[in-house]
């Protein structure tokens, strides 16, 4: 990446908070910044975690920086694949910083006093490295010369370049490794999408200004370095705003857009919308969720043929399936997540014996993903069970038609995915069951007309207590996240259960969906 900034250094590569860096600041900064680290003593091996505001230009250079000293980034500020302010809270940060034996903290400005905090308490401290001017106990990551700052010597495929948290059974966060090897070819196969039926051509092969809101501490950080490396242009929007991210279109001729499916809705309905000129736009990737097959063809009513939706996960580190421009057209394919990008390296296969369905039949979605990850962060049986006969497991179930085409029919646990985090409803029950007042809860999840997944949550008050949905919400909250905490909350008088006194999630289901289609219920 640094040799493509340097052949053409005053070309505008990075727009991060509004300020335009051309690829030789950049390429100068990363250099810098892993001079420091190298004076430092970090090196091949050594972990370096990264604390940034996600969606700026810092969270690339120190992950560029701290892997061209060989060593390993850790992103450990959140775990949300969607929302960038979603930021997991202090004991969580520090209980993952000390998972990972960091060497170094590097943060920029704004986080200085929230690694102060994380090292509040711990026996061993790592050096606590700033992307500027920090307090006179830093190491400005910024002084000094970038001077001889190649590339580590001795790296191999195998060896650790990035750790991303994302969401475990717990509510705790766990590790996606990725190794150099995958990354380095992720890189050199830029620009990695290959023709789509309907797809602009002017969008595959002329210069792509790619508008990001997603945290580039996940899958928006490889889209990044795709653009980059190709010679296009990045803009950096921390989190979504539709009327931001119109006017950012316009003035920077954004050709790919990258959101989650409820920002298409809202960008589509936004009074600007209409007075916007979006000539510039061949590509609007969406992700994160299906959409209403309605909505959808409203949307490409609107935008033109630019839709593109892809259905993944973190763990098999690219898209799986693609819903192509032409296949916006069809109601029908609207309501699939499209068809495999490789035919071979997608199966549905028996949740139980991994043996391979027929076509029609439901089980689990397999991939052999052309760069899967290296498995979880000092989980060895998470890991294990990633995996089974060279597939890698997703969770979902769905099934293959005819055509080719992936519908997905629900997930094989009852685990939920909102706001781009996988969230287990144990952890939610476990929590709003030890808030006061409370004596049972259960948790499930619930698509709304949008197909966006909402949690609801079925609360029992103890005898004689009041319980305050609100406060509920709180409390989640503080104890977990944002993103865990519950769209609906009913109070009841028992809950629904089957057996010996086990949640009975098809009627809590059922409860969820007439929750949501009544007036007033959400909290």
């Amino acid at each position: 990446m640094l040799t493509q900034f340097d052949a053409d250094p005053d070309r505008a590569a990075i727009v991060s908070g509004g300020v335009i860096l051309t690829a030789g600041e950049i390429a100068d900064a990363t250099r810098r910044a892993a001079a420091a680290m190298g004076r430092q003593g970090i090196t091949r091996g050594d972990v370096v975690c990264i604390f940034t505001e996600p969606n700026t230009a810092a969270t690339l250079i120190l992950r560029w920086a701290a892997n061209l000293r060989g060593a390993t980034a850790a992103h450990a500020r959140g775990m949300s694949a969607v929302i960038p302010d979603d930021e997991l809270r202090l004991e969580s940060q520090r209980a993952v910083v000390a998972d990972l034996g960091a060497r170094m903290l590097a943060v920029d400005v704004s986080h200085e006093g929230r690694a102060r905090d994380l090292l509040a308490t711990g026996a061993e401290r790592p050096v606590l490295a700033v992307l500027g001017a920090g307090n006179p106990d830093t190491v400005d990551l910024t002084a000094g010369p970038g001077d001889g700052a190649g590339p580590c010597a001795d790296i191999t495929d195998d060896d650790l370049a990035v750790i991303t948290q994302t969401s475990g059974s717990s509510g705790l966060p766990k590790g996606v490794c990725w190794t150099f090897g995958v990354k380095n070819d992720m890189v050199a196969s830029a620009p990695w999408l290959p023709p789509i039926a309907g797809a602009s051509a002017a969008g595959r092969y002329g210069r792509t200004n790619v508008l990001i809101t997603a945290p580039l501490t996940h899958s928006s950080g490889f889209a990044a370095d795709d653009t980059l490396v190709s010679g296009g242009m990045v803009v950096l929007h921390n989190g979504f705003e539709a009327g931001a991210v119109l006017r950012a279109v316009a003035h920077h001729r954004v050709s790919r857009l990258m959101l989650g499916t409820p920002q298409v809705n809202a960008l589509a309905e936004h009074p600007d919308r209409a007075g916007t000129d979006l000539s510039s736009l061949t590509e609007l990737f969406y992700m994160g969720s299906p959409g209403a097959p309605l909505r959808l063809r409203e949307a490409r009513e609107i935008f033109g043929p630019v839709l593109i939706q892809g259905y993944g996960t973190s763990e098999a580190g690219d898209a799986i399936t693609v819903l192509s421009p032409d296949d916006h057209k069809d109601l029908r394919t609207c309501a699939t997540v499209g068809r495999p990008l490789s035919p071979g390296a997608l199966s549905i296969r028996h949740p139980e014996t991994g043996a391979a369905l027929p076509v029609g039949e439901i089980g689990e979605v397999c991939a052999k993903p052309r760069w899967p990850s290296a498995g979880y962060w000092h989980e060895p049986e998470l890991t294990a069970a990633l995996v089974r006969d060279g597939w890698i497991r997703t969770g979902d179930l769905g099934h293959l038609d005819d055509g080719g085409y992936l519908h997905l029919s629900g997930r094989l646990s009852d685990m939920m995915k909102v706001k781009g985090v996988r969230i287990h409803p144990e952890a939610v029950e476990r929590v709003l069951s030890q808030a006061p007042g409370v004596s049972q809860a259960a948790v499930c999840g619930v698509e709304d007309p949008d197909r966006v997944e909402r949690i609801y949550a079925a609360v029992v008050p103890k005898p004689g207590a009041a319980v305050d949905p609100e406060e509920l919400r709180r409390h989640v909250a503080e104890a977990l996240s944002d993103s865990y905490v519950p769209s609906l909350i009913e109070i009841l008088r028992e809950l629904p259960v089957i057996g010996p006194g086990k949640p009975d999630r098809v009627q809590l289901r059922a409860d969820a969906r007439a929750a949501l289609s009544r007036s007033g219920s959400r909290v």
